[in-house]
């Protein structure tokens, strides 16, 4: 298996793990938690975690490989979605049957994916997926589209403005024309 590989199983397992207690956890709420972590990771230390690409989706961004993964997990029994309530919704949460193998992790890695659960922890998914839409990279990028790692680089979660907006399209568009070619 592909170190990437490894380290996105591990990375989801601990995020489980870290998140058990947190009864507003679901699929929603770990794939921000998985991202923020990837892209502070990609800021802090210049390489995400896991090595995903992370794709615009309505609710937020998400791993492009998150579905196929987990399916994956599950059915080597490292994991099990569990369907539980909040406030009379239906909440999928992901649990883990075995703890996470920190040892492919740098310590630092650890503490950014830590630290991620910690500020989220008091967020249900609506919110989570609200904070995650005033962060640039999803802004920019189009339904489906590619968000850049590069975009963790640029400021404070705000509304673009239509022409920072247009830029924004035509350097993700170039971007992803690249990496076609490459």
């Amino acid at each position: 298996m592909a170190t990437r590989d490894r380290k996105f199983r591990e990375l989801i397992l601990f995020v489980a793990r870290e998140s058990e207690t947190d009864g507003k956890c679901g699929a929603t709420k770990l794939n921000k938690i998985l991202f923020y972590a990837d892209f502070q990771a990609y800021r802090k230390l210049g390489a995400s975690i896991s090595g995903q690409r992370y794709q615009k989706l309505e609710r937020g961004p998400a791993p492009r490989r998150a579905v196929p993964m987990i399916s994956e997990m599950e059915k080597e029994g490292l994991c099990a979605w569990e369907d539980r309530e909040y406030f009379g919704l239906s909440l999928r949460k992901l649990i883990p049957r075995r703890d996470p193998d920190l040892s492919v992790f740098a310590q630092e890695e650890v503490d950014i994916a830590r630290g991620v659960i910690r500020e989220l922890w008091d967020l249900n998914a609506t919110e989570v997926s609200d904070l995650s839409h005033g962060f640039v990279g999803w802004q920019a990028a189009g339904l489906g589209e590619e968000i850049p790692y590069e975009t963790a680089f640029v400021g404070e979660p705000r509304p673009l403005a239509p022409d920072e907006l247009a830029w924004a399209h035509e350097v993700i568009q170039e971007y992803l024309d690249q990496k076609k070619t490459a």
